[in-house]
């Protein structure tokens, strides 16, 4: 198994029972997959391990199969002897196994017993840290002390720039055959663009189960959703930032778009927590990222970190669009077409009166874009205090809730998190609804509980998910310059969303 030839993928099973790793294992590699982990430290008995490895390499002989039996005092959870780790990894070797995988501690308790691999099976020699990213360099000469085929770093991302600590040192060290990676959501761009930047492999998880460490995606996400086999140093990076970012459908809409449009383009979800804003912006800087996403909790204060930015969206001060052109972060706010294009399809926004619901950044941009357009805007919210401050911006009427009483407008615009995947169960507004279109901002569901009530109330709905379609072509086109595949984006967003056909507007 010469390391340079490997798959970009190693799909990584641990199961307790045997029969459960064998019909994971047949499954993966009836889906296309050729390269496998079988975690045998995970098994009740780790020995039956081995018949597995021995059915698996009868019925699929071009199988690659990496052996790993991690002992409990390393993070895994075999309980034998460093002897008896040996003894269990050269059975596996002889049943099949072509590669074994030995955490660093063990090798170097036991240097000699490693010979007997050699000529057998490729050694791969791991180091692994559940708690942060370290200084890397040390960490390779501390593995390369002992002779191996492959040398695997796993650290722990806290942070996004822990992900550009790890590429730099796979690309540093070309030379020398690494796999290199990242664990946890925010590390999730280094899985996907490590081999990108020169390792070996990645680690996915197996289909319709957890993986053996934390932030792996299955491999047919790798393969379908990031196309990992065509990755390179020119592909172009673009990403969403928010925090939690697991949700984002954007990933799976824009790299429909890049793949319908043939370009050599891809579309992480970068996790930056509160706080982090700053150290993702270096990330950016050095990967580097052509353009990114903005959602909740940055869609504000990404500004300070933009070299120019849109009037509009500095009106609004929201951005939730950023590219770099010219060496300088550039700004906007598309979700202005988001809220503008949904509406004008049904109604004349021109002295339309309209309510909006919230004061956060999706809300700013909707106050300013309704107000530009001519419409009576009032706002309410949950803080009276913030619904104030946007009024007083865009010369709209605030409004508190208990004061609606029996007013009625010809728009609902509503820009709050209420509603949102996973708390589907809330709801601004408990029964009358005081509007006779109703706009949900929320697309996760993309039927939320306030259009059902809309809809049962006899008011004519529009879903979350136009707005979101409206403005991520936008992105798409500044991004690119080039026209958005509209269609196949909504496709991609409706599937993504289990979503089926829209739902029939009534009135």
């Amino acid at each position: 198994m010469p390391s340079r030839s490997l798959p970009r993928v190693a799909v990584a099973l641990g199961f307790s029972d045997p029969e459960k790793l064998l019909e994971h294992a047949r499954r993966e590699v009836e889906h296309g997959e050729s390269f496998l982990e079988l975690r045998l430290d995970y098994l009740a008995d780790p020995a039956q391990g081995l018949a597995v490895i021995r059915r698996l390499r009868g019925d699929y002989p071009d199988c690659l199969i990496l052996a790993t039996c991690r002992r409990r005092q390393n993070r895994g959870y075999f309980n034998g002897s460093l002897e008896e780790q040996m003894r269990l990894l050269m059975a596996a070797v002889e049943v099949g196994a072509r590669a074994v995988d030995i955490e660093i501690e063990s090798a170097e308790a036991c240097p000699d017993a490693l010979a007997a691999f050699r000529g057998k099976a490729e050694l791969v020699l791991s180091y692994h840290n559940y708690e942060c990213t370290p200084a890397l360099e040390p960490i390779l000469r501390r593995l390369m002390r002992i002779p191996a085929d492959l040398y695997k770093i796993a650290t722990t991302a806290r942070k996004p720039s822990d992900n550009y600590r790890v590429l730099a040192l796979i690309r540093e060290n070309s030379r020398t055959p690494l796999v290199v990676l990242a664990m946890g959501q925010i590390g999730l761009p280094s899985r996907v663009l490590g081999p990108a930047f020169g390792a070996r492999y990645t680690y996915a998880a197996p289909l319709g189960a957890e993986g053996t460490a934390p932030g792996q995606v299955c491999g047919r996400q790798l393969r379908s959703l990031y196309r990992i086999e065509k990755l390179s140093r020119r592909t172009k990076i673009y990403g969403v930032i928010a925090d939690p970012v697991s949700h984002s459908i954007s990933p799976v809409v824009h790299n429909r778009a890049f793949q319908t449009r043939r370009l050599d383009a891809v579309y992480l979800p970068f996790q930056v927590p509160t706080g982090q804003l700053r150290d993702f912006m270096t990330l950016a800087t050095d990967l580097p990222v052509a353009g990114f996403s903005v959602t909740i909790p940055h869609k504000q204060k990404i500004l300070r970190y933009l070299d120019w930015v849109d009037p509009l969206a500095r009106r609004i001060g929201a951005v939730n669009t950023v590219w770099r052109r010219a060496a300088r972060w550039r700004g906007a706010n598309t979700d202005v077409e988001g809220v503008r294009v949904p509406l004008e399809r049904r109604t004349r926004l021109a002295g339309a009166s309209v309510l909006l619901v919230g004061n956060g950044g999706a809300a700013r941009a909707a106050a300013f874009t309704l107000v530009d357009a001519g419409a009576r805007l009032s706002i309410v919210g949950r803080s009276p205090d913030r619904v104030r401050a946007l009024a007083r911006l865009c010369g709209a009427e605030p409004v508190l809730r208990e004061q609606l009483g029996d007013r009625h407008f010809d728009i609902l615009v509503h820009a709050t998190p209420l509603g949102m995947y996973p708390n589907v169960n809330d709801c601004f507004f408990p029964d009358r609804i005081p509007a006779d279109i109703v706009f949900d901002m929320v697309y996760n569901p993309v039927d939320t509980v306030l259009l059902r009530r809309a809809r049962e109330q006899g008011k004519e709905v529009i879903s979350g998910l136009e707005m979101f379609n409206e403005q991520a072509a936008r992105q798409f086109e500044i991004w690119t310059g080039e026209p958005a595949p509209r269609a196949a984006m909504e496709r991609a967003a409706r599937e993504a969303l289990g979503a089926g056909d829209p739902p029939i507007m009534t009135k």
